[in-house]
């Protein structure tokens, strides 16, 4: 694939803002048009320029826009605030990091009240945090109907998940039910929770709100992870009886080698004592100098996700996400879906369907079909939600009626 910048981190995160375009995210000649501003290795210039394009869409709608033109440009400018926010994380008491959290959710709360059938906020109770969800239903009908739980993974926010494949759910006539659990972007800023490695906590009060609805049906409940996502939810079905399929988008079997990487044996062997974190955070500093952008954005995402100060908590909770454990765990069909290019996880999709077995599809984009070989497959959300909720449709055995539309 051409690059779009010449530094990759800069290059994938602005192929996944033209990534969503398909389901009004963004509008790809506004994305396009701000390449130029953006200066490798400089978090500064991707700020200004994605905070710029944010508030002149958010500024283009007037006392005399119609409904769908403020839907779809409050839509961009959720996106786009999203985006500016990004790479702020390395300063935790950065007050942007909030202020532009507050205008993205604005901007899409006013774009979902905008919505043939408006989506719904809900806070739900878990065990020491809350969870933030939006419900969308795909029909006023009365009839209850399959619905699909989505959650996203180590940056994403649960208003991306519209655009990713929440949209492509609704139209093909699914309810869909997004949420955050902690070290997600609502959870980490409101309740300065992090990640924990047991998601079960998370998924089963969702899936407890989730059966309450009429119009879910409860034997055809979906859930979904996006990137560390693949974990996330893979972790949590083999804890959930309730759910009648998963996709892991893509599969994640373990998240230590991602943060431990290059880590030599010495270093990991003093995560078994206590007594050696100060010595092991020292040792991480230094291996971690902010020289390497893509090092630099996951050394600063990490603390700030996970809600720690030291690297050597950080790394035993890291240590305790795997499915290794999980084989014969999880009763219902998986989908297992890998990108043959994948800069984040490799080769983890495979290991997790060794894990798996019988139960679990595999599915691989492969480096020629259709664009869709990139980190969970970003860019090519056609395809990906095509193969996606194809497979979905042969497990809960039938078509879905009325697509929404938007």
């Amino acid at each position: 694939m051409t690059r779009l910048h010449p530094d990759q981190t800069f290059h994938f995160e602005i192929l996944r803002a033209l990534g969503v375009a398909r389901y009004g995210g963004s509008d790809a000649a506004e994305v396009l048009a701000i390449i130029d501003k953006l200066e490798a290795g400089n978090f500064e210039s991707w700020y200004r320029a994605w905070v710029t394009l944010a508030e002149r869409v958010e500024a283009s709608i007037s006392a005399t826009s119609q409904p769908v033109s403020v839907r779809d440009a409050m839509f961009r400018a959720a996106t786009y605030y999203r985006a500016a926010d990004f790479f702020l994380h390395g300063d935790p008491d950065d007050p942007r990091i909030d202020a532009l959290w507050a205008k993205q959710r604005a901007c899409f709360d006013r774009a979902i009240s905008l919505l043939p059938i408006p989506g719904e906020r809900v806070t739900l109770r878990a065990d020491g945090f809350s969870i933030p969800c939006i419900f969308y239903r795909a029909s006023l009908e009365a009839a209850p109907r399959p619905t699909v739980i989505i959650c996203s993974g180590f940056d994403g926010s649960q208003e991306e998940l519209m655009h990713t494949c929440g949209f492509a759910a609704l139209e093909r006539g699914y309810n869909v039910l997004t949420y955050e659990g902690p070290g997600q972007p609502t959870v980490r800023r409101e309740q300065n929770v992090g990640f924990i490695y047991d998601w079960e906590r998370a998924l089963k009060p969702v899936v407890d709100y989730a059966v309450t609805r009429p119009e879910v049906d409860a034997k055809q409940l979906a859930s979904i992870g996006i990137s560390m996502g693949g974990y996330l939810a893979a972790r949590a079905a083999a804890f959930e009886p309730r759910l009648a399929a998963t996709i892991l988008i893509d599969g994640v079997a373990e998240m230590f080698s991602n943060f431990s990487f290059g880590m030599p044996r010495e270093m990991v062997a003093m995560l078994d004592s206590e007594a050696s974190r100060d010595k092991f955070d020292a040792l991480v500093a230094k291996m971690t100098a902010p020289t390497d952008m893509k090092l630099r954005w996951a050394r600063d995402q990490a603390s700030w996700s996970f809600n720690s100060k030291s690297a050597w908590q950080l790394m035993n909770v890291a240590r305790k996400m795997t499915v290794a454990d999980l084989g014969g765990k999880i009763r219902h069909p998986v989908l297992v879906c890998d990108a043959a290019r994948d800069h984040f996880f490799g080769d983890q999709p495979a290991r997790v369907m060794e894990i798996l077995g019988a139960t679990a599809t595999h599915y691989v984009f492969a480096d020629d079909e259709l664009g869709a070989s990139e980190h969970c497959h970003v860019g090519a959300s056609i395809e990906m939600n095509h193969r996606v909720f194809d497979w979905l449709a042969g497990v809960f055995g039938a078509a879905h009626r009325e697509p929404t539309r938007r």
